[in-house]
């Protein structure tokens, strides 16, 4: 990554109790309230319909909260149209000209400004130019879009969006057109890129992977409400509920009732319970596989299936009428299939069924 970078400065961002409705549905969005410090990546991860590019669309000025209020750089937006919010929008389908070169992309919401506010035509192509070495597609300045491979207009995507040197950027699933391999190296450039600028960024995804390596901090939303708002590594390691247990990674689910400060699972009256402060009445036990400790002899449990995981061995056990995978260390124990075996649930955590 290299050429010298235009630098807005970082903004902070103050959401405050934002609702939205479209319709006489469900809210999109159920007083939110979430602060995004200066320079900082934040993603907005959740399923479809939790609300988050609702949210990133309310923040870009393409549509309005019914109540609630938004701040940039600590300027109410209330009735500010988007361009003049001085905000940079990458969407997933790029969204470029494609009758106009890599060039003429990129300096399009220069070329558009009234006249007092527009940059010398020099100056323009100087920043152009500078951006576009900057995405290492200088070369490609002449070219157009159809004759692009996608992570490369994704890329003019983002040169485009920064040519007006906003005071935010805002992606929207920017990476969900493109296969693996490439989303995977776009990822890395673009938190280079991120902290090269000194950039606030909110960065929507439904990947909890790609959230989790981009992301200084992640929101959770679901049904328009945000579940828990945290650095990567704290989300994953003591979510505040099983939905965000579940989200951030791969989980086992047993139902349970806590009775007397400890959680028993269902069907299963020979089971340990689980020690718990989690309030008495239906619950949910929510563990990782590789947190479920297997020991040989006799138990509870009945191995169905077992196979190589990478480093791990995963294996199917068969837990009263339900079925679970376990991954076990492969210098652990090997079970085999058809053997008995105890089963440690001390690591799961147990939360209310109403979460």
């Amino acid at each position: 990554m290299t050429g010298p970078a235009p630098r807005a400065p970082a903004v902070p961002v103050e959401i405050r109790d934002i609702r939205k409705r479209f319709g006489g549905g469900t809210p999109a969005l159920d007083a939110v309230t979430l602060s995004i410090r200066p320079g900082e990546f934040l993603a907005l991860l959740g399923p479809s319909g939790s609300g988050k590019t609702t949210l990133l669309r309310i923040l870009a000025g393409l549509e309005f909260a019914d109540s609630g209020a938004l701040l940039i750089g600590g300027r109410s937006m209330r009735n500010v149209p988007a361009r003049e919010r001085g905000i940079g929008f990458v969407f997933q389908q790029y969204a470029l000209f494609r009758h106009m070169s890599v060039g003429r992309n990129v300096a399009f919401g220069l070329d558009v400004r009234p006249r007092s506010a527009r940059p010398a035509a020099a100056e323009i192509r100087r920043r152009v130019q500078a951006l576009l070495d900057l995405m290492e597609i200088g070369h490609l300045i002449d070219r157009y879009p159809d004759q692009l491979s996608g992570g490369q207009r994704q890329r003019v995507a983002l040169a485009r969006a920064l040519a007006i040197e906003p005071s935010l950027l805002l992606l929207d699933e920017p990476f969900g057109a493109l296969d693996a391999k490439v989303r995977k190296s776009l990822r890395i450039w673009l938190r280079k890129l991120h902290d090269q600028m000194g950039l606030t960024s909110v960065f929507v995804t439904h990947d909890q992977a790609e959230a989790m390596e981009m992301a200084d901090r992640i929101a959770v939303l679901r049904d328009g409400r945000i579940e828990q708002v945290d650095t990567p590594a704290t989300l994953y390691a003591e979510p505040a509920s099983a939905f965000v247990h579940d989200f951030m990674g791969e989980s086992v689910s047993l139902p349970c009732t806590v009775r007397d400060g400890a959680a028993s699972v269902d069907g299963l009256a020979d089971m340990p319970p689980i020690p718990t402060d989690c309030r008495p009445g239906p619950a949910v036990a929510v563990v990782r596989p590789h947190e479920i400790g297997l020991r040989p002899g006799p138990g509870p449990a009945r191995v169905l299936a077992c196979q190589i995981a990478g480093p791990m061995r995963r294996v199917l056990i068969g837990l009263g009428a339900h079925e679970y995978d376990v991954l076990v260390a492969l210098d652990a124990w090997s079970p085999g299939v058809g053997d008995n075996c105890g089963v440690d649930l001390s690591r799961a955590r147990v939360y209310p069924v109403s979460q």
